[in-house]
């Protein structure tokens, strides 16, 4: 694909995913750069209207993660100032970051996902246990954060105060799921079309922060160790999920695929993927046959339709 139109590639940001934000941004730039593409970095701070004028940025790669940059917030002032950008539009990403709005949609949907009660910051320990009606461990979450930040799982009353107030620090209003013994399954969509999944085997209790983004920590199994009809199944939900919120270019679909029951408990759908060389759908996408820079211009060029 050939344009003469300059891209800005969106990274950095502020949220709390903005170390992770510069690394897939410095290596979507050089994937376009290398191809040949007329590319600039733009750092979302303040002033990003005023560089993407000043830059003269005709289309936007957006490798944001997490808050403004993910839920939908920067897509609306890209669509105000008529600028084509990769990835979902408003509404399919800010339903796809709050997890309370996208666990309602894949409900209705008919996808799986673990039961799940809301709690608002302030709630006492006490107060929330009396209105669980689900046993432990739980997973206690913020509603609107990615990688893993502000996670944790509580096996019994007395962690149950500090995990509240780690993932109260990210918002007014905390998940609490019932924990979902099983593997954890990553499928990555293009448009409608499953590329493949990864298997994520952390050698921590859970697929952390820490286990994402440190080096020997995690195991990745490409493809996932499942039978040939669950990993279609997984594949089916996946489009199905990225379907269901709306969304746009390519996306991971996480799951868990309960040891109990194998049924496939959705998580979320990532808008945004990470896009290091390294990142999971970069590495599922490989195992389809698509290099990294052609990920990245089959991205670029759903944007330009």
């Amino acid at each position: 694909m050939v344009t003469d139109k300059r891209i800005g590639v969106i990274a950095g940001g502020r949220s709390a995913e903005r170390p992770v934000s510069l690394r897939s941004g410095q290596a979507v730039l050089n994937a376009l750069q290398g191809k040949g593409y007329d590319a600039v970095f733009i750092d979302a701070d303040a002033d990003l209207c005023q560089s993407l004028k000043a830059n003269n940025v005709a289309v936007a790669f957006l490798a944001l993660h997490g808050g403004e940059g993910e839920n939908g917030s920067v897509q609306g002032l890209l669509e105000v100032m008529g600028i084509p950008y990769t990835g979902s539009g408003v509404l399919a990403s800010a339903v796809a970051m709050d997890k309370e709005a996208s666990k309602k949609v894949f409900l209705y949907h008919g996808l799986t996902v673990a039961p799940f009660v809301l709690a608002e910051r302030g709630l006492s320990p006490e107060e929330l246990i009396a209105q669980v009606p689900f046993g432990m461990p739980w997973v206690v979450k913020p509603v609107a954060e990615g990688s893993s930040i502000g996670v944790n799982i509580v096996k019994d009353a007395a962690a149950l105060r500090p995990a509240l107030d780690e993932a109260a620090r990210y918002g007014e209003t905390i998940l609490v799921e019932r924990f979902i013994p099983g593997k954890e399954i990553q499928i990555g969509v293009l448009e409608d079309k499953a590329l493949g999944g990864v298997e994520v085997r952390p050698s921590k209790e859970f697929y952390s922060y820490e286990a994402k983004y440190t080096a020997g920590l995690t195991d990745y199994i490409l493809p996932p160790e499942v039978d040939a009809p669950v990993y279609e199944m997984l594949r089916a939900e996946a489009v199905k999920a990225h379907n269901a919120l709306g969304c746009k270019g390519a996306t991971r679909v996480d799951f868990i695929l309960g040891n109990d029951d194998g049924k496939a408990y959705i998580l979320e759908v990532n808008t945004i993927p990470g896009m290091t060389e390294t990142s999971l759908l970069p590495k599922i996408a490989a195992l389809s046959g698509i290099s990294f820079p052609e990920l990245v211009e089959e991205m670029l060029r759903i944007a330009l339709l």
